[in-house]
């Protein structure tokens, strides 16, 4: 007998992968014929993938039900395992494919913080580091490290990310902000009459907006209806700098603005609204880390420690 063809054998290098690959993708579509269109191939080939699968479980996976299935306890059991499994193969074939990077560094970020923090800083890390030739891309989703070419991301949010290492850099806030001399603000109750702009990834987040803000200091929320919304934080940032109103702006993306007088907090440091979100760096699990890579990393580090000094204030 041919040792390939012995049970033991076949026991103990387990299952085909394309057995594993149709039973990933039915129990992800919860159809076996929409997992043949998705493998290539026919409803039949992958029932009997299935039943091979089954054969070797000893049990079944699935519940044929008519002309639709469900998971058994076994089969609900084995896919997040399993769909882990098929996104580190995939993974691992993409780095295959890869060339070798010893000196370049492809980062992932927000797009508002990507223009409004990182960017400004990129200078420091490139006279320290003139040979490293580093890549920004601004993403507004999450970074799917199987498919996107990038080394590392930096997220916000709440964190509890499992889909790589995290890393927490710093903390935010909310504050209202304008143009010098736009309004004499000087108390809350003032911004009821004046033009709201509305940051709407903050309530994609979910984040805090101007209601909560309002309610905090003791106002009629009904203001936070009114006024101009964008859909990216930093094209609202740019309306509070071209004067046509007040930004209920992430702290950490307008305080070069501040430092530089282009916007000011009307209000000082008593009226920030803290957020339980912040932002990290995040790195796939299981890829080596170039030197490169490790630099900018250390750089980012050193960056958000800086950050984290006392915060710029300002007043009109």
């Amino acid at each position: 007998m041919n040792a390939a063809d012995d049970p033991r054998f076949a026991e103990e290098r387990g299952p085909p992968l394309t057995a594993l690959r149709a039973f990933e993708s039915a129990a992800r579509h919860m159809s076996f014929a929409r997992a043949a269109e998705e493998l290539g191939v026919s409803p039949a080939a992958v029932s009997q993938h299935i039943q091979a699968l089954e054969a070797y479980a000893g049990q079944p996976l699935f519940r044929r039900l008519g002309r639709r299935i469900e998971l058994t306890d076994a089969g609900a059991a084995a896919r997040p395992l399993l769909s882990e499994a098929m996104s580190l193969t995939a993974q691992a074939a993409r780095v295959m494919r890869l060339p070798l990077r010893t000196s370049r560094v492809a980062v992932a970020a927000p797009p508002a913080f990507a223009q409004k923090w990182l960017a400004p800083r990129l200078a420091r890390f490139q006279r320290a580091h003139p040979d490293t030739d580093l890549w920004v891309s601004a993403e507004p989703g999450t970074v799917d490290f199987a498919l996107a070419d990038a080394d590392l991301a930096i997220r916000f949010g709440r964190g509890g990310y499992v889909d790589g290492h995290v890393e927490f850099l710093f903390s935010e806030t909310l504050a209202p902000a304008c143009v010098p001399g736009l309004l004499a603000l000087a108390e809350p109750a003032e911004l009821l009459g004046t033009s709201l702009l509305h940051d709407d990834t903050l309530e994609a987040d979910p984040c805090p907006g101007w209601a909560v803000w309002l309610a905090e200091h003791g106002l009629e929320t009904s203001a936070a209806r009114r006024g101009l919304r964008f859909n990216q934080a930093a094209l609202a940032i740019e309306a509070a700098m071209a004067g046509q109103g007040v930004i209920l702006a992430r702290s950490r993306l307008v305080e070069l603005d501040v430092a530089a007088g282009r916007l000011v907090f009307p209000f000082g440091e008593g009226r920030r609204l803290p957020l339980a979100h912040g932002y990290h760096m995040i790195w796939p699990r299981g890829r080596t880390l170039s030197p490169a890579v490790k630099a900018f990393m250390d750089w980012l580090r050193w960056e958000a420690a800086a950050a984290d000094a006392p915060d710029i204030g300002g007043g009109i």
